[in-house]
């Protein structure tokens, strides 16, 4: 199976593109926050591989054409930043304290969690920039010494649980203020979190988006810091 597929360029898009499309369609008939499409996405493709014993490589061959599409769709998400600029500059100071607070907390959280779960450095360095998107993740990741993949695996889990339980979380805590909402959401769960943001409302979407660039800054500058007092 490897042989036939490892040249197709298609095969990657277009098992990807399936599995997502059926997750669409599980959320349409199943509105539920488990029926998220990029969850139910990656558990298919997962029992696909592990069943047909395709192998990453083969898939990721025609599936890095997709990544070509990240940095378009990312620039996309200052259209609503742009249309809600005024409540942004009328939020400015509690913006940045609230997604500097996010940043510390993350960071806390961790450590906190490598203590009571006795985690070798090298784990707990590579989980601290789990709430940030997958390029710059990947990239602190390297400059502290973590290892890649698991980094992977935080940035997909902080994203997955923000975009499943946020909502949930932010009205067991009655956060109802639509900026603090996409904050929230942002600053945890970064472009994942986003999406489920901008179904939230256009406010929660554009907060989210600031989140996003603002936290990815903050953990580029902040974390090699951090990392010296480990």
């Amino acid at each position: 199976m490897n042989e036939l597929l490892q040249d197709s360029v298609y095969f990657g898009v277009a098992v990807s593109l399936f599995a997502y499309w059926v997750g669409i369609q599980c959320r349409k008939k199943w509105d539920i926050p488990l029926m998220n499409p990029l969850l139910i996405a990656m558990i298919l493709l997962i029992v696909v591989f592990l069943g047909t014993g395709i192998t990453f490589e083969t898939y990721s061959y025609g599936a890095k054409y997709l990544t070509y599409f990240l940095t378009p769709a990312t620039v996309c998400l200052a259209v609503p930043l742009y249309r809600q600029v005024e409540a942004l500059k009328k939020n400015l100071p509690a913006v940045f304290i609230s997604i500097g607070c996010g940043c510390l907390a993350h960071a806390a959280i961790i450590v906190g969690l490598s203590v009571v779960l006795k985690l070798e450095d090298e784990i707990l360095l590579s989980f601290m920039p789990k709430s940030v998107t997958t390029a710059i993740a990947l990239g602190v990741s390297e400059e502290l010494g973590g290892i890649q993949s698991l980094t992977v695996v935080g940035v997909c889990v902080a994203g997955m649980m923000g975009a499943i339980m946020g909502p949930a979380i932010l009205k067991w805590c009655r956060v109802t203020e639509p900026e603090a909402q996409g904050l929230a959401l942002g600053t945890a769960s970064h472009a994942i979190g986003t999406s489920k943001a901008v179904e939230l409302g256009e406010i929660q979407g554009a907060m989210s988006s600031l989140a996003i660039v603002v936290t990815g800054i903050l953990t580029v500058i902040l974390l090699p810091v951090l990392a010296k007092f480990l």
